[in-house]
């Protein structure tokens, strides 16, 4: 089969028209997969994503989803290739994989699908997509081997019939094998979805012009990445902050050297050993968020596609947190993906003050409940709580958003409480927990739990002893905290009797710009709103806050 770029070049309309045509189909993919999902984590926080790539595997498109997830996807099509022979692969054949070192994932909660996509017999393109299955709770994180079912990129579906076998293997290591069941046909139908639109799109333009105009639109981001590189001045740029989690005793140093040369950009990371908790990153997880970080800051226009990838150059030391290898846990690697981008905008913000934001809530705060109901049928409820996100240079942070690497929505109250033995008492923004400055970072979110059945809870999170950080005289944001109501809780992981109330509340993200610049009556209006606490506005203003 020929794997070959297309020699056919397109005019700079038509390439726009294809462009935006693929990448409707993949927001029309990411749709379906929320709309025909059955899970909470899906449906309601739509903790998923999809993308279109080239027949080579390459990124051709993504719905503006999770960034996190393009780690799942970098490897996946490479590692099917390498595993199934492409001449051998048919119409409707469905490959399923998970696997952070054999299957291109980065944490086994995340189930991949992916399709080949055949036009008259030719192969054209794949369809992706992957969906947090809320069910791998409970588990430990010493290694990978108990965070849950590893799985190499292997058919679901041949040529559009159930490998039966292969499914009931995943259901029985589910604990909601319902849920998951029902979230597995979602991914079928929105990879479903983009074989019907691209297909169409085919025969509606003709193969060789689709192909080409992928092609093109990967240059197209090369050139505009590399564009936005050479404005930024020549150098080197280094940062360091650290990383504390309940899993670990004492806190990790990060750091980061970035070197700006003409249109390229070289990304060295330094990380402590990995370490024997879920908090590991795979490579192609550092991948992920160098990728988002850097498209955010020099160019956020630019398409998400593979091309913005050639001008960084991505290094880091083999075994460590931010580069692991088997058999490293890595269930809750996104909290450590979160750090990572806070280092490199530090770094970048002294190159390009003005297109970076302050230091956000730097964490992935995620709270996983799990019980054994009345009827004696299991229950997981999973949720990754937003926090403040950092100032920018001309307008405050977001207030209770998630920042960054996870994107997702939060719970509504309604769906909380209908599904599971949990009351939401209060659901608020942080009062005083962005961080001052002439503009302030945005404030976190307090969540409190009241208990009505015994189950077990998970907390996992960061920025619980380190401080976001502002920029250019901004001031750092609140911290996180976690209250469990009493119960003693080990690495942040225990059991709670009904009536147990539980807390969990979140950082809020950095100041940018000196305090000093807000008037008096700023600061009133900051402590009347709710911005800043009376006792922070004294630290800060002083007689102004009077």
């Amino acid at each position: 089969m020929d794997l070959a770029p297309s020699p056919l070049r397109l005019d700079p309309v038509t390439t726009e028209i294809l462009g935006s045509a693929l990448s409707s189909i993949a927001e029309e993919m990411g749709e379906t997969l929320v709309r025909a999902s059955y899970s909470t984590n899906i449906k309601e926080r739509r903790d998923c994503s999809v993308a279109l790539f080239d027949l080579r595997g390459n990124t051709l498109c993504q719905a503006e989803h999770v960034p996190m997830h393009l780690g799942s996807f970098l490897e996946m099509i490479p590692h099917i290739m390498r595993r199934h022979p492409v001449e051998e692969m048919r119409p409707q054949d469905v490959f399923i994989g998970n696997d952070a070192y054999e299957g291109g994932g980065t944490h086994l909660p995340d189930l991949v699908l992916a399709e080949p996509i055949f036009v008259d017999g030719r192969m054209v393109a794949w369809a992706v997509n992957t969906a947090h299955h809320s069910d791998f709770a409970d588990r430990g994180h010493a290694h990978i081997y108990q965070e849950g079912l590893r799985i190499p990129p292997i058919r679901l579906y041949r040529e559009g019939v159930l490998q039966k076998d292969v499914q009931d293997l995943i259901l029985l290591n589910c604990q909601v094998p319902r849920e998951r069941l029902s979230d597995l046909r979602a991914q079928m139908a929105a990879n479903r979805v983009g074989r019907e639109r691209v297909t169409a799109l085919c025969h509606r333009y003709g193969v060789e012009v689709v192909l080409a105009a992928g092609d093109a639109l990967q240059d197209y981001a090369e050139r505009k990445m590399r564009a936005g590189i050479a404005a930024i001045p020549d150098g080197t740029y280094r940062f360091a902050d650290v990383y504390e989690n309940p899993e670990i005793e004492e806190p990790m140093d990060f750091s980061v050297e970035i070197t700006v040369a003409g249109d390229e950009m070289r990304l060295h990371f330094e990380a402590p050993p990995q370490v024997r908790a879920g908090l590991n990153m795979t490579h192609t997880a550092l991948l992920a968020v160098v990728y988002y970080a850097v498209k955010a800051a020099v160019d956020p226009t630019i398409l998400p596609n593979a091309g913005l990838a050639r001008p960084l150059t991505v290094t880091a030391r083999e075994a460590s947190v931010v580069s692991c290898r088997h058999p490293a846990a890595v269930n809750g690697r996104t909290s450590t993906c979160q750090r990572v981008v806070d280092i490199i905008l530090g770094a970048l913000a002294q190159a390009i003050p003005l297109q970076v934001t302050a230091a956000g809530n730097g964490a992935c705060a995620v709270g996983s409940f799990t019980g054994q109901g009345k009827d004696g049928k299991l229950w997981v409820y999973l949720e990754t709580i937003g926090g403040g996100a950092g100032a920018r240079a001309t307008k405050d942070g977001l207030d209770g958003v998630h920042v960054h690497m996870t994107n997702t929505s939060n719970l509504p109250v309604e769906a909380l409480e209908n599904e599971y033995p949990l009351t939401l008492l209060r659901y608020e923004l942080v009062d005083g927990s962005g961080g001052p400055g002439a503009h302030r970072g945005g404030m976190g979110l307090r969540r409190v739990y009241r208990i009505e059945e015994p189950c077990r809870l998970r907390v996992d999170g960061s920025r619980l002893r380190s401080d976001p950080y502002g920029l250019q005289g901004g001031l750092f944001g609140g911290r996180a905290a976690f209250d469990f109501g009493g119960a003693t809780m080990s690495q942040g992981r225990g059991g709670l009797e009904a009536g147990m109330i539980v807390e969990i509340r979140t950082a809020g993200g950095g100041g940018y710009g000196p305090p000093a610049e807000r008037t008096s009556e700023e600061v009133a209006a900051d402590i009347r709103e709710g911005r800043i606490t009376p006792t922070r506005a004294a630290e800060v203003y002083g007689p102004r806050a009077a």
